[in-house]
């Protein structure tokens, strides 16, 4: 053909009745983000002759009571803002619980269904609150089969899987608009210490460290980012060994964080330090978080305060001043049946008295022991 008379291909998608429920989705999710206060920064009274401040960051303070709450608005914004997330049909996603319960209520917000695929391991106070938030849950044999279970169940069903562990490092915006770190050093603007020497976070999908460490890096702050890791994770030795196909074969009893493989969430090169927590460590701290400031909290709470803590004592050692901040990530309510009965305890062969003793002892003024 000659220069001008080949047509010109011209598909047009757009979908006017689809924009105006994307417009009026997108809005429902932002108007969530301006009607919840920012979560409140707590002190842990340590020995004022110390000259350590420890704070936390309470995040079970959010609308669906976890951390994760965050996280879930971002990836409904992601989701929808891609075009992933289409009116009618149900968005998927892989979790242990608490994400599963934020996602539920911003699927129930916006009006899509939703179904969460977890370990039977996952406790029935997470569960009930999926399905209260208007959430249906496929549970599975075990936490590694959590990821082919989900993907197979969007293909079935046309519906999008959201994919926590891919994209929860790139859903949230690290250089600020309101996230979680921005948040963190906005409110320490007035204390003694303004800019902490130590963050430490928790690490499920890797997705909260990473935006700490980034905002941190791009803001040009010395804070060092430490992540503690549960027993039965492999973020430690992958992160220790620098290697990415780490693999544990056994699942985390810390719910909400620690994972049988390194997620691609999880960021290795902006972090800093990680420790290596016992769970009956955990399980201590958020007993004594509970006598101290009578807040009860999950386990993944105990897993950051132990690490803080062993922070702030070689700080003390050391004859440094300075913060340390971390996070209350959900709370305890949703594991009375666990990790605040003895029983439970018991029959899983978890001594915990000893670290009791330990963190009682140095928080009374004695050199740290744990």
């Amino acid at each position: 053909m000659g220069m001008g008379t080949e047509p010109t291909v011209d598909v047009d998608r757009s979908d006017p009745e689809y924009r105006r429920w994307l417009k009026e989705a997108v809005r429902k999710v932002q108007a969530d983000a301006n009607r919840s206060a920012d979560t409140h920064l707590l002190r842990f009274p340590l020995p004022a002759d110390w000259g350590i401040d420890l704070y936390l960051k309470d995040e079970s303070t959010h609308p669906t009571g976890s951390l994760k709450h965050r996280l879930a608005r971002s990836l409904f914004l992601y989701g929808l803002c891609n075009g992933w997330i289409r009116p009618g049909k149900p968005v998927i996603e892989a979790s242990s619980g608490s994400t599963a319960v934020s996602e539920a209520y911003f699927a129930q917000l916006v009006g899509v269904p939703f179904i969460a695929v977890m370990a039977k391991s996952t406790s029935q106070a997470k569960i009930d609150l999926i399905e209260f938030h208007g959430g249906e849950c496929h549970l599975v044999d075990r936490p590694d089969e959590v990821y082919e279970a989900s993907a197979r169940l969007a293909e079935e069903t046309g519906g999008h899987y959201m994919d926590q562990f891919t994209y929860a490092e790139r859903a949230t915006d690290w250089r600020g608009n309101n996230n979680i770190a921005e948040s963190v050093f906005a409110q320490l603007r007035l204390e003694p210490h303004p800019e902490p020497a130590w963050i430490v976070a928790t690490a499920g999908t890797g997705g909260t460290s990473a935006t700490i460490a980034r905002y941190v890096h791009y803001m040009q702050y010395d804070t060092r980012i430490c992540v503690a890791d549960p027993e039965n994770s492999c973020f430690f030795d992958g992160w220790v060994h620098d290697d990415p196909d780490a693999v544990c074969e056994q699942g985390s009893r810390i719910e909400g964080i620690g994972r049988p493989r390194m997620e691609p969430s999880f960021v290795p090169g902006a972090i800093d330090r990680m420790m290596k927590v016992p769970d009956a460590a955990s399980i201590a701290a958020v007993r004594i978080l509970d006598q101290v400031l009578g807040r009860k909290a999950g386990a993944s709470t105990g897993t950051g305060l132990w690490s803080a803590l062993r922070i702030v004592a070689q700080m003390r050692a050391a004859g440094e001043r300075g913060s340390v901040v971390t996070l209350i990530c959900d709370p305890g309510d949703r594991y009375l049946d666990k990790y605040y009965s003895d029983d439970w305890l018991a029959g899983e062969r978890i001594d915990i008295a000893p670290y009791l003793t330990g963190l009682e002892s140095f928080l009374s003024g004695d050199a740290w022991t744990g």
